[in-house]
């Protein structure tokens, strides 16, 4: 696969065309009594039990789980991610319209970083893009990914976008990755 060409998101394999698409994962129902955490503890439970595959609203897409160290608290935040592709080059975005995700903040504090692929750890690096890095970059996405530009195109603030390296494989889970926070 050449440098321009990608893989697609996971949504738009299951004919998801919009942002706003009510079939969308990001756009299912959750809790407001509760808390994207407790959202995503069960997600994160599901993907370790079954190496990597979860149903529901992500059946059959590819998820990674990111576990990234807190900016302020110091603490390990383990969040589901969709990633995307440029040729092998695994990057992350975010649909939060109201600010940048907290791994984001995170990673720009601390780049080293845990990604759980299907059945393997991996330790690895995240990097959020700046400057002409990110504009070449983002221009790339906002053509390659239409849910992307499609949610660009509805809020004010450039995309986040993080490019993540695989590092070591850690060759088993750790007590500390196991827990969901």
């Amino acid at each position: 696969m050449s440098e321009t060409e990608s893989t697609a998101a996971p949504a738009d394999q299951a004919g998801i065309t919009g942002y706003d698409d009510p079939n969308a994962p990001w756009n299912q129902a959750w809790d407001p009594d509760g808390s994207i955490v407790d959202w995503n503890v069960d997600v994160i439970a599901e993907f370790r039990a079954n190496s990597g595959k979860v149903g529901g609203a992500y059946a059959g897409g590819d998820l990674i789980l990111l576990t990234t160290t807190g900016a302020k608290s110091g603490k390990r935040h383990t969040v589901p991610l969709g990633p995307a592709y440029r040729g092998d080059l695994m990057y992350v975005s975010s649909f939060m319209e109201d600010r940048y995700p907290a791994w984001w903040h995170n990673i720009k504090a601390n780049p080293q970083v845990t990604i759980e692929l299907r059945d393997r750890t991996y330790r690895g690096t995240g990097r959020v893009l700046e400057g002409a890095d990110y504009d070449e970059f983002a221009a790339w996405v906002l053509a390659d990914n239409p849910l992307l530009a499609d949610f660009q195109s509805k809020v004010d603030r450039p995309l986040p976008l993080v490019v993540l390296t695989l590092d070591d494989e850690i060759p088993c889970r750790t007590s500390d990755q196991e827990e969901l926070t």
